[in-house]
């Protein structure tokens, strides 16, 4: 269902390795097994507490016709934009004797399964951080084999994108990335712009502070042509420079960042001032619905208080 830029790497720095290869892997070992998480589906009887679409709620053996949620789980709390720093695709293929780029074919299966989830359970938009603007320092065969990717599985997924629903929007420097890809990003956005179910943000060439920096350079423009003053400058007009522009909830409520890393990595750093951050232990192939839906648990516990009091 994803193109397959879901492969993505993590934004750490990469250090070179004589078993350093890329090439496909048909037997890429299948992640750590998992017990069965509980299903998000359509159901002719509920055997635990569920909740409707329109919030009311069912108690055990009550019919559903909607799609049901895990117990523990509120519709209402739901957060609007999850955000993905996707780590440890290297790791686990180390740890399997694999090449590294099985790793990162590993990680497709996560993130579909991401995706699904969050269009099952109504989020309105996922951010990934597909490759950093680090990343480019990385050994040239592993960004050449991660471009070609990105750019073969754009085109193969198209179809899929449309029937799903799903938007596609890419942030990140794009002046870095081969005109061919330029060429797609543009005409898949354009393809999928008025699709209406998921928004799937995916992070290319990007940074945090490059963010940042090309809004004020956008800002300072404008103040030299005189179509703004210096006062003018405050929170809300540098939020409509920064590149989640492209979205009506630039903001992500909840971050999600794999591998036991307790960092952002340079990523979404303006938009992430009062966002919750989980961190999971899994490498990023071995996450999947049930460390999701752990995620979000964690979040509906929070109380969001934005620097307010706790009355």
């Amino acid at each position: 269902m994803l193109f397959s830029l879901s492969l993505s790497i993590s934004p750490t720095t990469l250090t070179s390795s004589p078993r350093f290869k890329f090439h496909s892997c048909p037997h890429v070992l299948p992640p750590t097994p998992k017990p069965p998480p509980p299903r998000l589906r359509a159901s002719s009887q509920a055997h635990h507490v569920i909740l409707h679409d329109n919030g009311t709620v069912a108690g055990a053996g009550a019919p559903v016709e909607e799609n049901i949620l895990p117990a523990g789980l509120r519709r209402e709390s739901m957060p609007r934009h999850v955000a993905l720093v996707m780590d440890g695709n290297r790791r686990w293929a180390r740890i399997r004797g694999l090449p590294v780029g099985s790793g990162y074919e590993a990680g497709v299966r996560s993130l579909r399964s991401v995706v699904e989830l969050c269009c099952k359970l109504g989020i309105r938009v996922l951010s990934v951080f597909a490759f950093s603007s680090e990343n480019w320092f990385r050994p040239q065969a592993e960004v050449e084999f991660l471009m070609e990717l990105f750019e073969r599985g754009m085109r193969d997924e198209m179809g899929s994108l449309l029937r799903e629903n799903i938007r596609i929007s890419v942030i990140g420097d794009s002046s870095k990335l081969s005109r061919s890809l330029q060429e797609l990003i543009t005409r898949t956005e354009e393809t999928t712009k008025t699709n209406c179910g998921l928004q799937l943000i995916v992070a290319v060439s990007y940074s945090g502070q490059y963010d940042i920096v090309q809004a004020c350079q956008k800002i300072a423009l404008k103040v030299k042509d005189g179509l703004i003053e210096p006062n003018d400058i405050n929170e809300s007009l540098i939020k409509q420079e920064l590149e989640t522009n492209c979205t009506e909830f630039p903001y992500p409520d909840l971050l999600i960042r794999t591998s036991g890393e307790l960092r952002i990595s340079n990523f979404l750093l303006w938009q992430l001032a009062y966002t919750e951050l989980f961190f999971a232990q899994s490498l990023w192939p071995d996450f999947g619905e049930v460390e999701f839906l752990e995620a979000l648990q964690a979040f509906q516990q929070r109380q969001r208080r934005y620097g307010g009091r706790d009355f």
